[in-house]
């Protein structure tokens, strides 16, 4: 189903997946600097979840400035929550790279008024760092959410060294849970790997801890 979401004076493109019985809980997906909401991955993570009871909402910003992003993000958020169609108990929010940085944000910017309706957030190749600037972690949003985290990141990410996210994931209060694709890089692309096969991992993976941060109804 496509839509238009509202922000500022104009208009940001979304889609909903849609599962077949009413859906409890909903996640928001956005893409990373390059691309859309019909990246691949994306498209491919909200049909698996849909199939599975739960709502997807995938949309497009364009802009490389993270508050901008954040801003869309939150406009999303705002809007889900206000919807007739779709009465949702809760949502996850989840972002591919810099999408997953905008997400992070909008959850420690609307910590304050929390009142249960982000449930968690899903982190797809988190950019911890610039490609060969490990000193300089984008962290700090990481390190004051409190809601459920998962990561999933390449274990050849040139934008998140291993042990660097393994070290931020340490200082973090919230409850958290990182799953390495072996060998991926930035992008999730594996060597000797097809694209589908590495998307079955990742989507397998995502939906299982979703469940278990929400004791998810199986259909």
């Amino acid at each position: 189903v496509k839509v238009k979401i509202p922000f500022g004076n104009k208009y940001l493109d979304a889609i909903f997946s849609v599962p077949e019985k009413k859906p409890t809980y909903g996640m928001i997906l956005t893409h990373g600097a390059g691309g859309d909401m019909n990246f691949p991955h994306l498209v491919s993570l909200g049909t698996y979840l849909a199939s599975r009871g739960v709502l997807c909402l995938r949309f497009t910003c364009k802009g490389l400035n993270v508050a901008y992003r954040t801003k869309a993000f939150k406009a999303v958020v705002e809007y889900l929550k206000l919807s007739d169609d779709y009465k949702l108990s809760g949502v996850f929010l989840a972002g591919r790279s810099m999408g997953s940085r905008a997400a992070a944000s909008v959850i420690r910017q609307l910590s304050q008024d929390d009142d249960g309706f982000i449930q968690g957030l899903v982190c797809l190749s988190y950019p911890l760092h610039r490609p060969k600037l490990q000193s300089k972690l984008r962290d700090e949003d990481l390190l004051l959410i409190s809601c459920p985290v998962l990561f999933v990141s390449g274990s050849a990410d040139e934008m998140c060294e291993k042990q660097l996210l393994e070290g931020v994931v340490s200082k973090m209060k919230a409850p958290k849970k990182i799953h390495w694709i072996d060998k991926a890089n930035h992008g999730m692309a594996v060597k000797g790997r097809t694209t589908n096969n590495v998307m079955e991992e990742i989507n397998a993976q995502v939906f299982s801890w979703l469940r278990e941060n929400v004791q998810l109804q199986h259909k």
